[in-house]
């Protein structure tokens, strides 16, 4: 004998069609939606409209965390498409009956969502959008809308939005270090960085706050969300051994609410670079790169080989110590081509190895 899942339902009446709002629990919409991953992987709307969008492994992982923090929210429908002979709306009671069954509900939106509450046992309401009968062409026209022509949110103003919680996090912290040492005055990230991701007119702007609060996380945690998650819970954080402190530098003054110290140590060893080669580290014209996010990913990468070879973990190095440390290189302003370090990952990597191979840290 079948077996069904029944809620409160809502009838609205758009040019599209007929189709109905409702709530229903994570284990429900999984027991209706999916017998297993691959079927969110190969879903029909997709090959409908040309389009290949798997399901991504680390976005899953990442909503698995995400949903078992304490602010967890998916305030948006998940959209799924039912056929007639398996649901059955009541208009009177306002109720939904669908049929339980892994093979009933097609998935439009929302298969990154549905998976990522895979194994939650707590409860956790969805709000649904329910098509009967949707026939394959508007799924996909449907799928198009919201997928294709939405616009996506700058991961620049992603990290700015930080600075309006109450309380601390690994992401705040890095977004004020950015904002600080890009707003103070003799900096030498002075009207350097686009803060919100977006050119201000400053013609000195040659790094994105992304590409700055990206290289700076490493070395503050491993897991931001779940620091933040732990922050607002009230427990502590969990210092770093003798061994993690070498890899996460700031890990402790972080913990400690030192961020000012972050903030001192970025300025002293961006203000050396800035002393060891002047030209390009002002420099804003095409061909260079050394302030660029492909010389500062670079250059970030190094940070650590310095700052540990000095071995006094938590404390500020000063400009004139990491000077010394620069000393030793004998690249020169003219060196910091796309030529000689290619746009992207391979690019930063080399002249992070050819730092450390010049300073004696290799």
């Amino acid at each position: 004998m079948a077996q069904y899942i029944s809620f409160s339902a809502l009838e609205v009446a758009q040019p599209i069609g007929t189709f109905y709002l409702g709530v229903m629990s994570a284990q429900h919409i999984l027991a209706i939606s999916h017998a297993d991953v691959r079927r969110i992987e190969e879903r029909d709307v997709e090959k409908v409209i040309g389009i290949q969008r798997p399901l991504s492994p680390d976005r899953v992982e990442e909503l698995k965390q995400y949903v078992r923090t304490m602010d967890a929210s998916f305030p948006t429908s998940i959209i799924l498409a039912i056929e007639s002979k398996d649901a059955e709306y009541d208009s009177r009671t306002g109720r939904m009956k669908v049929r339980r069954d892994a093979q009933v509900a097609k998935i439009i939106d929302g298969q990154h969502r549905i998976a990522g509450l895979e194994g939650y046992e707590r409860e956790f309401g969805m709000s649904v959008t329910i098509f009967i009968d949707m026939d394959i062409e508007d799924q996909a026209l449907l799928f198009a809308t919201i997928n294709l022509k939405q616009t996506r949110v700058s991961k620049s103003l992603a990290y700015d939005l930080f600075e309006y919680a109450s309380g601390r996090s690994p992401q705040k912290t890095c977004h004020n270090v950015a904002k600080l040492l890009n707003g103070k005055k003799g900096s030498p990230f002075e009207g350097k960085i686009k803060i919100l991701g977006r050119a201000t007119g400053a013609p000195t702007e040659t790094l994105t706050q992304a590409a700055f609060v990206d290289r700076l996380l490493p070395y503050i945690t491993d897991n931001a969300m779940r620091d933040r998650d732990l922050i607002k819970r009230g427990k502590k954080l969990e210092r770093p051994d003798r061994t993690e402190c070498r890899k996460y530098i700031f890990r402790n003054m972080f913990i400690d609410e030192r961020d000012a110290e972050i903030a001192r140590v970025l300025w002293n060893y961006f203000e050396a670079v800035a002393e060891r080669w002047p030209d390009s580290w002002w420099d804003r014209r095409p061909g260079n790169i050394l302030n660029r996010t492909n010389g500062f990913g670079g250059l970030m990468r190094f940070l650590r080989d310095a700052y540990n070879a000095f071995d006094r973990p938590d404390q500020v190095i000063s400009r004139s110590e990491f000077s010394s440390r620069f000393q030793r290189i004998k690249l020169k302003d003219s060196d910091f081509t796309p030529d000689t370090y290619k746009p992207g990952a391979s690019g930063e990597a080399a002249l992070y190895h050819e730092l450390c191979k010049q300073s004696g840290l290799a």
